[in-house]
């Protein structure tokens, strides 16, 4: 029998409590199974790239044919490219 998880007050308490101990104790992970949630907004992180000016002024170029921010338009084609690359 694993041991039983504690009720926590909030996140911060919950965090600290999963950093000391190891979650095999409380959680049978090989009964676990793989979920998708399509509707969750993945988290972001702001970056900074340094591009030739040259190839911004490409980029825009391209955007503004599709009508689309130049930003969000380096997006795809950032995520098209690691879905090839990945196979």
């Amino acid at each position: 029998m694993k041991k039983k998880i504690p009720k926590f007050d909030n996140e911060d308490q919950e965090r600290d409590f999963w950093a000391s101990h190891d979650s095999t104790e409380y959680v049978r992970w090989e009964r676990g199974k793989r979920i998708k949630f399509p509707n969750l907004k993945p988290s972001t992180r702001t970056i900074s790239v340094r591009l030739p000016e040259s190839m911004l002024e490409d980029l825009k170029m391209l955007a503004n044919k599709r009508d689309v921010p130049y930003q969000s338009l380096l997006k795809i084609f950032l995520a098209e490219r690691i879905k090839e690359e990945l196979g």
